[in-house]
């Protein structure tokens, strides 16, 4: 006799895909700079969904258009998700169109966050170059919100031009306080800056930290996180304390494709977030 049809598992082409995104609507849109805005997204239904750890990233489908892997850049009340979206291609810049109640669909968290709990009762530093502060800023927001569990917090941030700093009123919220020391740059400046002028390794000498107890986590061009990360080691910080996010060209975040391969890890899955231990005899190999 059959099993009844309620009663047995079902078949493998019942089961949910992982590629299948959920309904997803976008509730605010901030503009940040002229050609990125940050999209605060809440689930079309009341189902529960995971929240995201700092670090992790999802995949945001644009209806009739594609998906792109973008950071979570603020995990909010209730189920509310910020991501931080440049206008880059076809699928960002459907991305940007988006309007409060319009409808998008996401996929993940998925992959490895930054390591806060290896970061408690140690000095932290944060280092973001251009798009590589929305992926820190959760981290910021843990570590603010438990602040006493943290030594000295670091962070150092650097741009294109002034036009180009993402977060302009979290950066004069930081600035003012007193339990963080941020250091912003960039690499054009024009007559009204004030700030200072040289890519973010200059900013690291002036970085104050204990190099046997802390942690480093950096996030923005590989070219400018290698340079980072070398230059922290000279300073005595272990390289496997020093943690970059790696998002490269992420398709399927679910270590199929392959396109993301760095090595023998899949970004994807075994990232993004990695020690600079496991990445360094690989980021200055080419092609890679």
């Amino acid at each position: 006799m059959l099993a009844d049809r309620s009663t047995r598992p079902p078949e493998p082409a019942e089961l949910p895909s992982p590629l299948a995104p959920r309904p997803y609507r976008v509730g605010r849109v901030l503009r940040e700079t002229s050609d990125t805005m940050t999209l605060t997204v809440r689930p079309a239904s009341s189902a529960a969904i995971a929240r995201p750890v700092p670090g992790q990233f999802n995949m945001l489908y644009a209806v009739g258009v594609g998906e792109a892997a973008i950071s979570v850049s603020g995990v909010l009340e209730g189920q509310e998700i910020a991501h931080t979206v440049r206008r880059a291609g076809k699928v960002t810049e459907a991305l940007a169109e988006l309007t409060p109640g319009d409808a998008l669909g996401v996929r993940g968290p998925y992959g490895h966050g930054w390591p806060l709990d290896l970061a408690r009762g140690n000095d932290l530093v944060l280092v973001a170059g251009g798009l590589g502060l929305p992926p820190l800023r959760p981290v910021l927001e843990a570590v603010l919100s438990d602040r006493g569990a943290f030594g000295r917090v670091e962070v150092i941030y650097g741009a294109r031009t002034p036009k180009d700093l993402v977060y302009y009123a979290d950066l004069q919220d930081w600035r003012q306080r007193s339990d963080l020391r941020l250091q912003t740059t960039v690499d054009v400046a024009g007559g009204d800056w004030n700030g200072d002028v040289g890519v973010v390794t200059r900013r690291l000498p002036d970085a104050r930290f204990e190099p046997d107890r802390t942690v480093a986590m950096l996030c923005g061009p590989e070219i400018m996180m290698r340079l980072t990360a070398q230059a922290l080691v000279e300073r005595q910080v272990p390289a496997s304390r020093i943690f970059l996010s790696m998002e490269r060209n992420m398709k399927c975040a679910i270590g199929l494709c392959g396109h993301c391969q760095f090595g023998p890890s899949f970004l994807c899955r075994d990232g993004p977030v990695l020690p600079f231990s496991r990445l360094a005899p690989f980021l200055s190999v080419k092609e890679v």
